[in-house]
């Protein structure tokens, strides 16, 4: 059978490289990889540490790219190459703009859709924004959908999706994590390397979503700047997003402030690395609120909602919100609280055991 894998951002190539690489092992199925570079540079670096070529690139981005154009432009390329290729299967992944554009042209195509990372759920679309409305209609156009957790299946359940054609399956990002985070890794920044950390606690603090720019991210970063003044044994090392609003704004604030490390964005490798020996994370990602827990790392959460609830009933990570006296306060706490971080960083890790892309490939081989 013929299964063709797309996507086009960092976070989905981190999430889907462990299971393309497995479909491409696999003697039962011929591997077809598309990527549409809706980011290029970040999606490069991904496809390199995992050892995978696409077989086709649409290498769509642009300076000043827009929702509409990434659209469009995903759309108009997808056309012809699944009408070369016409595959059993079409996977994509999460909520990205390549996701949902992709779905639809495998739609338009009559190509049977597998959605990865089904089900999650705000239940507002605006927030976060595009990606709520992305997952949902990629939901509604799916034929397989494969749900990280049951209260995602309970909320494909409830909108009406067929349950025979939903698999739990735990998350991929933790089948890539627990490959990645066994190979040895160096940082490249030099700041980074340098950096002191006997007898210092490490915050990493990542923060880029559309719904924060503005009043929100004033917020945010004010309340970490806050942190590392008061804290003396606190070292806060933040990868700045390549958006200029977030660079504009994380410079405005945080430049200068003693003990915050402001860095350009990091390879996935590094990441894990500093990830694995942080204190903590403060993150408006939602990769991050499954990869941390995984590593033992408890995770304040800069959103008014999340998608992942499971994560904040299972005790790993706890929603912050986007004011800087409740960021402060809650970082406060697990910085001077034992019990409570203790607590969280020993709390059980509900996204899965690292086989969720095993189970995908057997739930496709048998639908199809």
């Amino acid at each position: 059978m013929k299964i063709m894998t797309v996507f086009g951002t960092r976070p989905e190539a981190v999430k889907m490289a462990p299971l393309v690489k497995l479909l491409n092992a696999d003697e039962d199925i011929q591997s077809v990889l598309c990527v549409t570079a809706q980011h290029r540079e970040m999606l490069d670096q991904v496809l390199d540490l995992f050892g995978l070529k696409p077989d086709y690139d649409l290498d769509i981005m642009k300076p000043g790219q827009t929702i509409g154009t990434i659209t469009a432009n995903v759309l108009a390329g997808m056309e012809g190459i699944l009408q070369k290729e016409q595959p059993d299967a079409l996977l994509v992944h999460g909520d990205t703009t390549t996701t949902f554009a992709a779905a639809l042209a495998g739609f338009y195509s009559k190509c049977k859709i597998g959605h990865v990372e089904a089900g999650l759920r705000t239940y507002d679309k605006y927030s976060p924004y595009p990606e709520e409305m992305n997952r949902v209609l990629t939901g509604h156009l799916a034929d397989f959908h494969f749900a990280p957790t049951e209260r995602n299946r309970q909320n494909l359940l409830r909108e009406g999706v067929d349950e025979s054609r939903i698999f739990v399956t735990g998350n991929t990002v933790i089948d890539a994590l627990l490959e990645v985070s066994g190979k040895p890794c160096e940082f490249e920044e030099e700041s980074l390397a340098k950096l002191e950390l006997e007898g210092k606690r490490l915050i990493t603090v990542t923060c880029h979503r559309r719904e924060n720019l503005g009043e929100n991210m004033v917020a945010i970063f004010s309340a970490v700047r806050d942190i590392a003044s008061e804290f003396n044994d606190v070292e806060i090392v933040y990868p700045v997003h390549l958006n200029p609003l977030v660079r504009g704004t994380a410079g405005e604030i945080l430049r200068g402030a003693e003990r915050v490390h402001l860095i350009e964005p990091m390879t996935y490798h590094p990441f894990v690395k500093l990830m694995s020996m942080s204190h903590l994370i403060i993150t408006d990602s939602g990769g991050m609120q499954e990869e941390a827990p995984a590593l033992g790392k408890p995770v304040l959460v800069v959103r008014r909602e999340t998608e992942r609830p499971e994560a904040v009933e299972a005790g790993t990570v706890k929603l912050a919100g986007v004011k800087r006296e409740d960021i402060y306060r809650l970082t406060k706490e697990l910085l001077a609280n034992e019990t409570e971080y203790g607590r969280m960083a020993k709390a059980v890790n509900p996204y899965g055991d690292g086989n969720a892309c095993r189970r995908i490939a057997a739930a496709l081989k048998e639908s199809l």
